[in-house]
């Protein structure tokens, strides 16, 4: 059965079991229906975070809005920053052509639909476009994430075990390195975390030349989690309200030749976003800038 109390949620094998096209999905069990899992930051989440807080360091997690220019997208580029003065003592600026998705970013529930069953919680096609409020990013935006952050040191883990990570050849990033980064720090997950997984991938990616990132992007090879049920399960029952990478599109590019969504997300090519986006409502970000943030917890020997 599947619990309908407030807060409570079936796990992943509920989800799947779910009948007809809510099979593997979490619409309509959300308080908030367009919030998706951030619902899972509950109010004592957010008091409990204030523990984390020790040093008092702050960091930002943006990189700038043209650092990936050019970047791994054949279609986003650079926005044109343009400053004007109305008189001598005036100065004001505009941006023009600005793609939200250039750079450091919160994946919207706009942003995918499955191939399968459409968007989010059964919204409507023609409901998604300019001027509508529906599964906008104003769900986020008017009343933020936040809660206890989380950071998994994938690159630090595999240096240390003296392989790096191979950012060139776009290396699939697997749940159990992902679980055995997380032992050696002994970091414990608990409901409503924002999961952030560093994987050095934007610190390499911006050190190369304009030519080699050209290259790489022609390769269409980008280091990312590997694409597998039991990531999506995992992700699901420990109740993750947001995930992060330091990487181009969170997943792998190109999918892995197992992923379990090749019949199912034919137009993405077997990748999970229309499964954690359009099914089950998670956040998702990335190119997020998460080295300077990665030392310093290294550091302290502190990972939340």
């Amino acid at each position: 059965t599947i619990p309908t109390e407030p807060g409570s949620y079936p796990s992943y094998a509920g989800l799947l079991g779910r009948a007809g096209k809510l099979s593997g999905t979490s619409w309509g069990l959300f308080p908030e229906p367009g919030r998706g899992t951030p619902s899972f930051i509950s109010g004592d989440a957010v008091l409990q975070a204030r523990d984390c807080i020790r040093s008092g360091a702050v960091f930002g997690l943006d990189y700038p809005a043209d650092a990936f220019a050019p970047g791994m997208s054949l279609k986003r580029t650079a926005p044109r920053h343009t400053i004007y003065s109305s008189h001598p003592a005036h100065r004001d600026d505009y941006v023009d052509g600005y793609y939200l998705q250039g750079s450091t970013q919160v994946d919207g529930l706009r942003h995918r639909r499955a191939d399968d069953i459409g968007f989010y919680n059964g919204t409507p096609d023609d409901q998604v476009r300019e001027g509508t409020a529906e599964l906008g990013i104003q769900e986020w935006a008017e009343r933020p994430i936040a809660g206890r952050g989380v950071l998994v040191d994938l690159d630090g883990f595999r240096k240390d075990q003296g392989y790096p990570i191979d950012h060139p050849g776009g290396e699939p990033l697997g749940l159990d390195l992902i679980q055995a980064a997380m032992a050696a720090q002994s970091l414990r997950l608990r409901p409503g975390d924002i999961l952030m997984l560093h994987t050095g991938w934007c610190e390499w990616f911006l050190a190369l030349t304009a030519d080699e990132k050209t290259s790489c992007r022609d390769t269409r090879r980008a280091t990312g989690v590997a694409q597998s049920e039991d990531f999506v399960a995992w992700a699901w029952d420990n109740q993750l309200a947001l995930i992060a990478a330091d990487n181009f599109a969170l997943e792998c590019l190109p999918v892995v030749p197992a992923s379990p969504f090749l019949h199912s997300a034919p137009n993405d090519h077997g990748m999970m976003h229309q499964q954690l986006l359009a099914k089950l409502g998670m956040a998702i970000g990335e190119l997020w800038r998460l080295g300077p943030l990665s030392r310093q917890m290294k550091s302290t020997g502190t990972w939340d």
